[in-house]
């Protein structure tokens, strides 16, 4: 079997593409710079044609000149999970298959749900199995348990490993023959969309953070190849997400601080993305239109509101497991970041995590009860965000700065040539003062990892791709050797 290249060599080659190319992706020019045939000529598919034989068919092309909004149902309110039972009845549900995992199947969550099952007369059953960070074998494991059972309908009791794990296991009920590769985003599977209706799905986020109840991604390690990878499709949602804060209420405090990092993260990615008219050409077909379609004018609302909730919010939750007025705002908020970047999507930050939590072999998080290795999800995301604002700072000063502002930053004679050292600063004070981990050498990580860790990372297309800067093995490993110690 050929050996794996090395992150210098597809730094060279990453190089050598961005050389040759001037399209909006790829450079600092904004979209409106490059009109007409100029602009349509680039072929962004699987890889880059300027032969002037193409030019009449390449200038059909049009440039990526939509986005679309889609989200969920949401329903919130305190004790809002009393009624779904009521919801399944509706859906004149006969036999449900509710995914938890043995943490949760122990607390009030998931005996809420029960209760209203039973009062409104449904069959179901619980799996209980869910692995906390899912791997592909759990999920293949919840995969043909649904098979098996063959529900007409699903609900998900949990933080996003549940809600992930019941997306998969809904998506592979209905598609009986398909592999687990099939529908995993490309280049690590098939990429194939999904043209069938799903089950109703209900989801009961009992975290507050990953949004997983408003979007359509479902994300697991793909342990061969050492690496994050997931489902991304719009027909993954689930039709209803019932945002109850009594369900939070049992939150240890690091839970609380990792899920909170993920709202923090899933804002500002979202935020400072690439704009949607510069990821690429439209698609043939609308259904090609990918969810994380790049910062757009809607996710913008959503993304920076989330973040205004966190910035006030989260400190708080963090020190005071009392604090419910803070609590529920986080939870508000959790939902509010994943309409957000549900439909915006998120870059290097989450795009640098997978491959941190995919290569960890020996870190576990205070408060996480698990029998294997865990860097929670949202740790292992804000722990590059002062390195990644330092970065991607230079394609959107303004946005960075008032990132930075919302964070606690003066700002009042900043330049926007500081733009990145501002807020990479503000992110560190944040981190700081919430207790986070000093820098993934915490997780014991070294100068010699980063290579593996480079990858590790660079398959990660769906969200490399959304960076506003051009990305590649080097500029990852710049990001990873900042990262080592943030304070």
């Amino acid at each position: 079997m050929p050996s794996r290249p090395s992150a210098a060599a597809v730094s060279n080659l990453m190089r050598m593409v961005g050389s040759s190319c001037s399209c909006p992706a790829h450079s600092g020019h904004s979209g409106a710079a490059l009109v007409g045939a100029a602009a349509a000529a680039h072929n962004h598919g699987h890889g880059h044609n300027h032969s002037h034989k193409r030019l009449a068919s390449a200038v059909m092309e049009r440039p990526e000149y939509a986005f679309e909004m889609a989200t969920s149902t949401v329903r919130v309110g305190a004790g809002a999970t009393q009624e779904v039972g009521m919801d399944l009845a509706n859906l004149k549900a006969k036999r449900v298959m509710v995914f938890t995992d043995r943490n949760i199947a122990k607390l009030h969550p998931l005996k809420a749900v029960s209760e209203s099952l039973e009062r409104a007369g449904i069959n179901f059953s619980v799996y209980k199995d869910v692995r906390v960070e899912p791997s592909d074998a759990s999920f293949q494991h919840a995969i043909n348990a649904a098979r098996a059972y063959a529900p007409d309908a699903i609900v998900a009791v949990g933080g996003g490993s549940t809600m992930d794990t019941a997306k998969a296991a809904n998506l592979f009920a209905v598609y009986r023959d398909a592999q687990l590769l099939d529908f995993v985003n490309a280049p690590l599977g098939k990429g194939k969309p999904i043209d069938r209706t799903l089950l109703p799905l209900i989801a009961v986020p009992t975290t507050a953070g990953t949004g997983s109840e408003c979007t359509g991604s479902a994300i697991f390690d793909l342990k061969d190849k050492k690496a994050k990878t997931g489902i991304s499709d719009r027909a993954l949602r689930p039709m209803l997400g019932i945002i109850d804060p009594l369900n939070t209420r049992s939150m240890p405090q690091q839970v609380r601080l990792a899920s909170g990092l993920d709202v923090l993260c899933h804002a500002v990615e979202s935020y400072t993305a690439i704009p949607y008219t510069r990821r690429g050409p439209a698609p043939a077909n609308p259904l090609l239109r990918p969810a994380y379609q790049g910062s757009n004018p809607i996710s913008d609302i959503w993304s920076s509101k989330a973040l205004r909730m966190v910035a006030e919010s989260l400190p708080r939750s963090v020190a005071n497991a009392d604090d419910r007025e803070a609590q529920d705002a986080m939870t508000l908020a959790a939902a509010y970041a994943g309409i957000g970047f549900g439909n915006g999507g998120v870059h290097l930050m989450h795009g640098c995590s997978y491959g941190i939590s995919g290569l960890n072999t020996s870190y576990n998080h205070p408060q996480y009860n698990t029998d294997h290795p865990l860097c929670p999800h949202g740790i292992s995301v804000a722990i590059t965000s002062p390195a990644v604002a330092e970065f991607t700072a230079a394609t959107s000063p303004d946005r960075h700065l008032e990132v930075a502002f919302i964070l606690g930053a003066d700002i009042t004679n900043a330049k926007r040539d500081d733009a990145g050292t501002i807020l990479a600063d503000a992110l560190r004070r944040f981190l700081f003062d919430l207790g986070v981990p000093d820098g993934i050498s915490a997780f014991g990580f070294t100068s010699a990892d980063i290579d593996p860790l480079v990858e590790s990372i660079l398959p990660q297309h769906r969200v490399l791709k959304l960076s506003p800067r051009q990305t590649g093995a080097e500029q990852i490993a710049g990001i990873l050797e900042r990262s080592l110690k943030n304070y």
